[in-house]
């Protein structure tokens, strides 16, 4: 067998400083439970998101060869550690016996040193590197595709809140990326924490994430947190062919009858995943961002029925540090702040690893030391919006009583194309020890929620049966608050709109953390929904 291996690069250089705004008379949850609203329409936002082209000049094949593309930085467990992931070489589609590259033809090398160190001694560390193939049904005469060579470094022994310059690629080939840079959490004291944390959900690749990506950056960040999808690849057949996947809802089988061939096809368009990774270079090769698996990151293989594929491949998860070893569900520490992964579509019962996992990791937590947990997955337990309504309902059943008891301060998700935030709440029912639930799923992509489950006319089937590509069990929905259908906004959602953008978390001490939306329509120093999320441990202990 013949084995390849040729390289190419991309390569884009972002440095900024951080920039404090202080800011005072925002409404704080304490003042809560606030009102619901509901933001009106702004009738000059194009709810579809339009994809951009494949000839966009970001997704080109980058030259010269043998040089790193597709370049991430990822959080270790705690802040003495970072891993670098980068691509090196083109992916190819071909026959079922095509080679694939070797991934020991290159090797996978870092170089780094503190930024403001006058030595030009660098430390270097070395990590592995992967191939992994998106297989097709032979039947349909598709091709399959291969990655190129994906490497993952982890660099170790760095120190707390501390800016850092580096290269990654071959040494032996003279194959070194460009200068990077990213700086290290604090460490996990009360009164450390990053200074801008930036969360947003299913960013895809349309003209709406060029705005989002801009703003992100203008922002100057110190982490991101980006939740599922991510490529959109599995909204193109494998002979790229857009599909239309914008209505796409559950039926009583659990399948998706509006266009079935979104999900049932098994086909996606890898290629996809390598535009997004050169599309995203200029955040996270210099920013720290956390991915968490979403239902369009689901790619069905024929052989084994391999699921999460290039999810898990192409970026790297603290998920040994953490004790989980499965790149869906993991946990981190960014300073005071206690954060953890979990996945909408993998067991989540109480006999399940992930719930094992959960209940393990939020029992170790040492609140003196990281005083705020926040936790995230994909779909929403608390959305009021048509799209999704309660499909996480057999997570909720699951897990709500676990993150309630350990207090987990706020729930980020994503999923429903659109912005809401709640009022702390406990199983349908207004808690001042619930969590604050946020859901951010209007990063760009899809086709912008806009109806909500009270509207006339949107009262969902209480027979509907809700296991629609979920991991939960078949059941049909039971009335909320003895309500069937809610007939105006739940006392539960705070806030509600239909907009493109991004949400923003500044953790100010051990008690006190703004919270802001950012719309993309606005104008960057402006947010739409702008509030503290304060946290009341005295009154509101953990108990297990």
């Amino acid at each position: 067998m013949v084995v390849k291996c040729t390289m190419s690069m991309s390569f884009f250089v972002i440095f900024a400083s951080t920039v404090t705004i202080i800011v005072h008379g925002f409404p704080s949850t304490l003042d809560g439970p606030l009102n619901p609203v509901t933001a009106p329409l702004d009738p000059n936002l194009n709810p579809i998101a339009f994809d951009l082209p494949e000839s966009d000049p970001t997704f080109v094949k980058p030259n010269p060869e043998f040089l790193p593309q597709q370049i991430s930085v990822s959080l270790s467990y705690s802040f003495d550690s970072v891993w670098i992931s980068w691509v090196t070489g083109e992916y190819q589609i071909g026959e079922e016996d095509s080679a694939p590259l070797d991934p020991n033809c290159v090797q996978s090398v870092v170089q780094y040193r503190e930024f403001d160190v006058r030595s030009t001694i660098n430390k270097n560390a070395t990590g592995h590197s992967i191939v992994y193939t998106q297989q097709y049904p032979s039947e349909n005469g598709l091709k399959n595709y291969t990655s190129g060579i994906i490497h993952h470094v982890q660099l170790t022994g760095l120190k707390p809140n501390t800016l850092y310059r580096y290269r990654c690629g071959d040494l032996s080939l003279s194959a070194m990326s460009k200068e990077y840079y990213f700086r290290t959490m604090p460490k996990s004291t009360s009164q450390n924490y990053p200074h801008r944390i930036v969360v947003a959900g299913d960013l895809g690749l349309t003209y709406n994430t060029s705005i989002v990506l801009t703003k992100i950056l203008s922002n100057h960040p110190d982490l991101v947190v980006l939740i599922g999808g991510f490529s959109y690849a599995d909204t193109y057949l494998a002979n790229n062919t857009k599909l239309d996947c914008s209505s796409c809802h559950c039926d009583q089988n659990g399948t998706n009858s509006d266009c079935g061939s979104c999900y049932l096809s098994r086909e996606t368009y890898q290629p996809r995943w390598d535009y997004w990774g050169r599309f995203m270079e200029p955040l996270t090769a210099n920013v720290p961002t956390m991915m968490v698996a979403g239902e369009h990151e689901i790619e069905p293989q024929t052989d084994n029925n391999l699921t999460f594929a290039a999810y898990s491949s192409r970026f790297a998860f603290p998920s040994n540090e953490s004790g989980s070893f499965s790149p869906l569900y993991y946990s981190f520490n960014a300073g005071g702040a206690h954060f953890i992964v979990l996945n909408s579509y993998t067991p989540y019962d109480n006999s399940s690893d992930q719930y094992i996992w959960l209940e393990s990791d939020l029992s170790i937590i040492n609140r003196s030391e990281t005083p705020w947990v926040v936790a995230s997955w994909s779909l929403p337990w608390y959305s009021t919006f048509k799209g999704h309504y309660r499909e996480a309902e057999s997570m909720r059943i699951n897990l709500e009583d676990l993150l309630y008891s350990y207090r987990v301060d706020i729930i980020f998700n994503s999923q429903v194309d659109a912005y809401e935030r709640s009022n702390r709440v406990y199983n349908y029912t207004l808690d001042q020890c619930g969590p604050v639930y946020i859901t951010t799923g209007a990063g760009g992509a899809g086709k912008l929620e806009t109806q909500h489950v009270d509207d006339p006319g949107n009262s969902p089937d209480p027979s509907q049966n809700y296991s629609c590509r979920s991991s939960g069990f078949n059941f049909t929905l039971e009335p909320v608050n003895n309500e069937t259908c809610p007939v105006k906004q739940p006392e539960y959602s705070a806030y509600r709109e239909s907009s493109f953008g991004f949400g923003m978390l500044e953790v100010k001490n051990e008690t006190h953390a703004l919270w802001s939306w950012n719309r993309n329509q606005d104008l960057y120093y402006l947010a739409a929904d702008v509030i503290y999320i304060v946290r009341q441990p005295e009154m509101c202990p953990v108990f297990n």
